[in-house]
C-alpha cells in the first residue's frame, strides 16, 4: 500500500452518525481521531467484507456492537468512511453497495445493486420510467448496474423510498424525469456537469467538484470537531456542483444569483464570503449585508460555523441601516435615524403646506422614497426631470410643484427635530461617498435578500463597492419573496450584471408538494429577475416528496386552537423535537395570543422576536411572525389565523392608491409564500370564521 494516506468522509456517514446514541457517538469520534492519525494502527480492527458486491469495502470495529463501513483504494492509500451502525445493520447496509467513479462526471458514486438472481416482482407494467430507454437512462447518469432497479420502480412514492439506494447525481436526474421535466432539458443539466478528463482513481476523484457534494477530506482536528458536533448541518460542508461553481467563480464585475425559496441562495452567499476572504488585499474587508438586523445575526451565526476566527475578522456582517448609521456618525452627522415618527411628520408636512392635491400624504411619502430621494440631487429640477415609470399615475408639472412644497415642509421638520428617515440618510451617505476621492474599506460586497433593497440602497452599495472591479458585488435574491414593497432595477443603479447571472433551480428545503402549493399562491403575478426582466415560469424543483399542505377552517378560534394543540402534541409524542415545530402568525399581537394559549395548555413555546435569534438551547415549539421567520426553516410549520382581513392584513392595504394597493396585496401573497416555504416536511394552514381570500 502507498505510504500516503487520505481519509475522506461521506455525507451518508454523517447521517448515520447523527442517528447513533450519544455514548456511541463519543466512541465513534474517538475512533475517527485514531483512524485519521494512523489508519494502519494495530488498534484499528479492519476486516474485508465477505459476500459484498464491492471488494473495496471493509468494516472497522467501534466496539463489540458497532461497526464503521469503509471503502479502501489500496494502491493510492485512500480511505472513504461511508457508514456507521449497529453490527448487523452496518453489514446489511454494505451488502449491496458499490463504490465506483462516474467516468463522465468524475464523481465518486456509492449505490445499491440488486443481488445476483434477484427478481423484482410487480403486478403492473406501468412503471415510472417506462418512457425512457436503457441508453437514455445511462446518458443521464444511471449506472448500468442499476438499470433493472430503475426500470421496475412503480411510482413516485416507491422512488422516494429508494433515495438512499442512489448516488446523489443519479437521483437528481431521475427526480427531474419522474416529475415530468423534458428529457432533453434533464440531459442538458447533466451534461453541464461533465468533466473533460475523467479521473482514474478515487484519489483523483476526491478533487472533483461533483464529488465534493458527497465527500469531504477533513484537514484539521478543529474542523473535524465542528463537523462531528453538528453532523446534520450538511450545508456547511457539501455543496451541489452548481452551487460550488457559483461560489468559486471569478466574475469581472457584479454578479447576480436568483432562485426560489429553499434553493440555497443564502448558503451560497455565506460560502462565497468564506471563499473571498482568502482573496482579500491587505487592509481590505468584505461587507456582507442584508435587509434586517435579525437576518444579519442569523448569517453571522452561520458564518461562525464555517469560518476560522481570522477569516471572521475580515467579514463585516450587518444590515444596511446599521452601516448607514455608523458611516454618518463617523463623518460628523449627529442626527438620529428614526422609523416611528416618519408617517407623523409626513402628515404634519402635508397639512402645514396647505397644498390641495388629489393624493394623501402616504402617496407623497411614496413619491419621495421611490422617485425624489433616488436622484443624484434632491432638488425641484431633478424631480421635474425624473422618470416615474412604474408609479402608474401621471402627474403634471403644477402638481409636482405642490408635492415639492410638501417635501420641503417635511425636510424642514426633520432638520428641526434632528432626525432622518433611512432613505434620506442613505442619500446623504451617497453624497459623502461621491465627494470622497478614495475607495471605502471594502474590496467585496455580498448582498442577501436583494429583492427587498430599494433603488436608493443599491445606488449606495455601488458607491461603497467603489469602481467596478473583479468580484466586487455578489447579489442574491428572489422577487417571489419581496415582502417590503421595494423594487430596484440593478442596471439603473449603476450595477451591470449582464452575462454574470446564475439561477439556482434545486430546492433543498421544501417538499415538492409544499413548494408547488406555495408557488400557486403567486399565480398570475408578474415577477422580475432584479433587473427588470420578467421571470415567466417556475423553474425550480424539489428533490424530496411528502404530504400536501393541510388546509383547515374552523368555526371559531377555540376550535382552531384545539386542532393545533392536538396536532402539535401528536408530533411531539411521535418523537419530533419541539424545536423543529414553528407556529407562524401574521402579526405580533397574534403571536402573543397563541403563546399564552399554548402555555395554558402545557405546551412550552419560545417566541422568536425581532430582537433575538432562534436560540437552539431554548426548549419549546417556536412562534414567529411571518416577517421574522424569513431566513429560518423548520420541519413542521403551522400558519395560523389565516383569516379574512388578517391575511392580507387589512391595515396594510387601506388608504392607498390603486398601484400601491396592488403592490401591497402582492407583498402579502409573497409573505404567505415565504411562511409556507420555511417548512421542510409538512405545512399546515389554519383559519377560523371566514378564511383568507388567498386560500380560495
Amino acid at each position: 500500500m502507498n505510504d500516503r494516506v487520505t481519509v475522506a468522509f461521506a455525507d451518508n456517514f454523517l447521517t448515520s452518525f447523527a442517528n447513533l446514541p450519544r455514548q456511541i457517538q463519543v466512541k465513534v469520534t474517538d475512533f475517527i481521531n485514531k483512524f485519521r492519525n494512523n489508519p494502519k494502527s494495530s488498534s484499528i480492527h479492519m476486516e474485508k467484507l465477505k459476500n459484498a458486491k464491492d471488494e473495496k469495502l471493509f468494516s472497522a470495529r467501534i466496539n463489540d456492537e458497532y461497526r464503521a463501513i469503509l471503502a479502501i483504494e489500496e494502491e493510492t492509500g485512500v480511505y472513504l468512511v461511508l457508514w456507521v451502525d449497529h453490527h448487523d445493520e452496518a453489514y446489511e447496509w454494505a451488502r449491496r453497495k458499490k463504490c465506483l467513479i462516474n467516468k463522465e462526471l468524475g464523481s465518486i458514486q456509492v449505490f445499491d445493486v440488486l443481488e445476483d438472481g434477484e427478481h423484482i416482482v410487480s403486478d403492473t407494467t406501468n412503471y415510472l420510467f417506462n418512457d425512457y430507454s436503457e441508453k437514455q437512462l445511462i446518458d443521464v447518469g444511471v449506472p448500468q448496474e442499476q438499470i433493472t432497479l430503475v426500470k421496475h420502480i412503480i411510482d413516485l412514492d416507491e422512488f422516494a423510498s429508494l433515495k438512499s439506494s442512489f448516488a446523489k447525481d443519479t437521483y437528481e436526474s431521475l427526480e427531474w424525469l419522474a416529475n415530468g421535466f423534458d428529457y432533453e432539458d434533464v440531459k442538458a443539466l447533466y451534461d453541464e456537469q461533465k468533466v473533460s478528463s475523467a479521473p482514474t482513481t478515487i484519489e483523483e476523484a476526491l478533487k472533483n467538484d461533483n464529488t465534493k457534494q458527497s465527500f469531504i477530506i477533513v484537514e484539521g482536528e478543529d474542523e473535524l470537531v465542528r463537523i462531528m458536533s453538528e453532523p446534520l448541518e450538511k450545508w456547511r460542508i457539501f455543496l451541489h456542483p452548481s452551487q460550488r461553481k457559483i461560489v468559486e467563480q471569478k466574475y469581472n464585475g457584479p454578479a447576480r444569483i436568483t432562485g426560489g425559496a429553499g434553493t440555497g441562495k443564502t448558503v451560497v452567499a455565506i460560502h462565497r464570503a468564506k471563499y473571498l476572504a482568502d482573496k482579500l488585499t491587505d487592509n481590505y474587508k468584505i461587507l456582507f449585508t442584508t435587509f434586517t438586523a435579525n437576518l444579519a445575526k442569523d448569517i453571522e451565526d452561520n458564518l461562525m460555523k464555517i469560518c476560522s476566527v481570522e477569516k471572521l475578522r475580515s467579514i463585516d456582517v450587518m444590515h444596511l441601516d446599521l452601516w448607514v448609521s455608523r458611516f454618518l456618525k463617523a463623518n460628523g452627522f449627529n442626527y438620529e435615524i428614526n422609523y416611528d415618527k416618519i408617517d407623523e411628520l409626513w402628515e404634519q408636512a402635508y397639512n402645514n403646506s396647505g397644498e390641495n392635491i388629489p393624493f394623501d400624504y402616504l402617496f407623497v411619502k411614496d413619491e419621495y422614497v421611490k422617485i425624489i430621494v433616488c436622484q443624484d440631487e434632491i432638488s425641484l429640477p431633478s424631480y421635474m426631470g425624473a422618470s416615474r415609470i412604474g408609479r402608474g399615475i401621471k402627474i403634471d408639472r403644477p402638481t409636482k410643484a405642490k408635492i415639492w412644497h410638501i417635501v420641503e415642509e417635511y425636510t424642514k421638520l426633520m432638520r428641526d427635530l434632528q432626525i432622518r428617515d433611512i432613505d434620506t440618510a442613505m442619500y446623504e451617505c451617497r453624497k459623502v461617498l461621491s465627494n470622497q476621492n478614495k475607495n471605502t474599506e471594502y474590496q467585496y460586497i455580498i448582498v442577501d435578500e436583494a429583492q427587498d433593497f430599494s433603488t436608493n440602497a443599491f445606488k449606495l452599495l455601488r458607491l461603497i463597492a467603489g469602481d467596478e472591479h473583479e468580484n466586487d458585488m455578489f447579489i442574491v435574491g428572489d422577487s417571489h419573496q419581496r415582502i417590503y414593497n421595494k423594487k430596484a432595477v440593478l442596471s439603473k443603479c449603476g450595477i451591470n450584471v449582464r452575462g454574470r447571472s446564475s439561477l439556482l433551480k434545486i430546492n433543498y428545503r421544501t417538499t415538492e408538494e409544499i413548494r408547488k402549493y406555495a408557488f400557486s399562491l403567486l399565480k398570475g403575478i408578474p415577477f422580475d429577475d432584479l433587473d427588470n426582466n420578467e421571470e415567466k415560469q417556475d423553474k425550480c424543483q424539489s428533490l424530496t416528496h411528502g404530504d400536501l399542505p393541510v388546509i383547515s377552517n374552523f368555526k371559531d378560534g377555540n376550535a382552531e386552537f384545539d386542532y393545533l394543540k392536538n396536532e402539535i402534541k401528536k408530533l411531539i409524542d411521535s418523537g419530533v423535537d419541539s424545536k423543529n415545530i414553528c407556529l407562524v402568525c401574521r402579526t405580533k399581537k397574534y403571536c402573543n395570543q397563541y403563546n399564552t394559549m399554548l402555555s395554558e395548555s402545557g405546551i412550552k413555546a419560545y417566541e422568536i422576536k425581532r430582537s433575538n435569534t432562534d436560540d437552539r438551547n431554548r426548549d419549546g415549539i417556536r412562534i414567529s411572525t411571518m416577517h421574522r421567520i424569513k431566513g429560518l426553516e423548520f420541519q413542521y410549520v403551522f400558519v395560523v389565523a389565516c383569516n379574512y382581513r388578517v391575511v392580507p392584513l387589512i391595515t396594510a392595504i387601506t388608504n392607498q392608491d390603486s398601484i400601491a394597493k396592488e403592490e401591497s396585496i402582492t407583498a402579502e401573497r409573497c409573505l404567505l409564500y415565504v411562511a409556507l416555504t420555511r417548512a421542510q416536511k409538512k405545512a399546515y394552514i389554519t383559519s377560523y370564521g371566514t378564511p383568507s381570500e388567498f386560500l380560495k
